[in-house]
């Protein structure tokens, strides 16, 4: 049995929202809608879709809470479920284009970026950015966790894409965040 990542409380909140609480509902929502909105806008740009696609998510996740079989984390369950409906939308909407040209990724910038220097709300706004499969890839790898034959797998791809994607994405965002530092400093320094 994996390892329980939840409280009792978190339990029999999931409990009450299996037997269709509303009030359970809206603690759920509560305490996770922030954490999934925040995935929802790595995949998206644009902050009105990913508001729909998370409410969407959020239906989604409670008609399926029943399925939660109680074992590892709840978390990573909700956020799995958001990163498919991401993924859904994008198929959807052909958005997600993953042949973006060897020209339109930026030479990697020398230039080191100082992390501290920037926030998170920068950062993101760095990765909203990136061209869509640029996008898509990185967030799939670098922060949600997939391997890159789950990424394969997950958007129909080779696994020698999903790399080179990935590998394009980091220089695009090594160069942005070095741009990024750049105009922050020359507005430090007016």
């Amino acid at each position: 049995m994996a390892l329980q990542v939840y409280s009792k409380a978190e339990e029999d909140i999931i409990k009450s929202c299996i037997k269709k609480d509303l009030k359970s509902q809206e603690v759920l929502y509560r305490r996770y809608a922030p954490i999934l909105y925040t995935i929802c806008l790595r995949y998206l740009k644009d902050e009105n879709i990913a508001a729909d696609l998370l409410a969407e998510s959020f239906v989604r996740i409670f008609d399926k809470l029943n399925q939660f079989r109680f074992e590892g984390s709840f978390e990573g369950w909700l956020k799995r479920i958001v990163v498919n409906d991401c993924l859904t939308y994008l198929r959807k909407n052909q958005s997600l284009m993953l042949r973006v040209s060897l020209g339109d990724a930026p030479e990697a910038s020398l230039q080191a970026v100082d992390p501290d220097r920037l926030s998170e709300k920068d950062i993101l706004n760095v990765i909203k950015s990136l061209p869509e499969g640029y996008r898509t890839v990185f967030n799939l790898y670098a922060i949600d966790g997939y391997s890159h034959k789950e990424i394969s797998e997950k958007l129909g791809i080779s696994e020698g894409t999903s790399k080179s994607q990935l590998s394009r994405a980091r220089a695009y965002l090594q160069t942005a965040l070095a741009e990024y530092q750049d105009e922050y400093q020359k507005n430090i320094r007016s």
